[in-house]
């Protein structure tokens, strides 16, 4: 069984920015394989959809408690599904890398991400899979940090966000059909 977590921050003063990446590439994950998903319910201060793709079963979670206190919401889902960390994969965007680069890891430090913090601190471990969505641009160190992220993508980058969310789509069905080291050799 998967958990696969999409961050972002919950209400349409939020959608589209870059800082719900996450919630975006869940989303075309979940559209991709609507068939095999239920709806999406609220459950464990998230929105939950449960499905199966080929023989594995996969719930797919995004959380509803704001960027900052993700944490809690997935260590509910973590606990109730009894999920090992390691079947896990958190799908977050990263303002260091440039727009629409993806990056696949077993683990490592949050890196100044406050979601994937707020996750590695509940779960009590550094050893969470993540899938790393690029937001990152030159406009980028013209702002703090903490409103760049919460800005929408500009033009250009819009144009081309669907086919970085179904390339991040595909990274997540090859972590599932093929496990997570195969997926980082042709993802990374």
């Amino acid at each position: 069984m998967r958990l696969i977590v999409g961050l972002g921050n919950p209400g349409d003063k939020y959608e589209r920015t870059r800082h719900n990446a996450g919630f975006m590439a869940l989303q075309a994950f979940r559209r991709r394989h609507a068939d095999r998903f239920d709806d999406w319910k609220e459950k464990f201060q998230s929105l939950v959809s449960e499905g199966r793709v080929g023989k594995e079963k996969v719930v797919l979670v995004l959380p509803q408690t704001f960027m900052n206190e993700s944490g809690r919401a997935v260590r509910e889902a973590a606990n109730f599904w009894k999920v090992e960390v390691t079947e896990t994969v958190v799908v977050l965007d990263d303002f260091s890398l440039p727009f629409g680069t993806l990056r696949l890891r077993r683990e490592g430090s949050a890196g100044g991400h406050n979601g994937l913090k707020s996750i590695v601190e509940a779960l009590s471990t550094e050893e969470v899979p993540r899938l790393r969505l690029g937001i990152g641009n030159v406009q980028m160190y013209k702002i703090p940090a903490e409103r760049f992220v919460l800005e929408r993508f500009g033009a250009t980058e819009e144009s081309d966000l669907n086919d970085v969310l179904e390339r991040a789509a595909d990274a997540l069905e090859a972590i599932l059909s093929d496990g997570l080291d195969k997926a980082m050799n042709e993802f990374n």
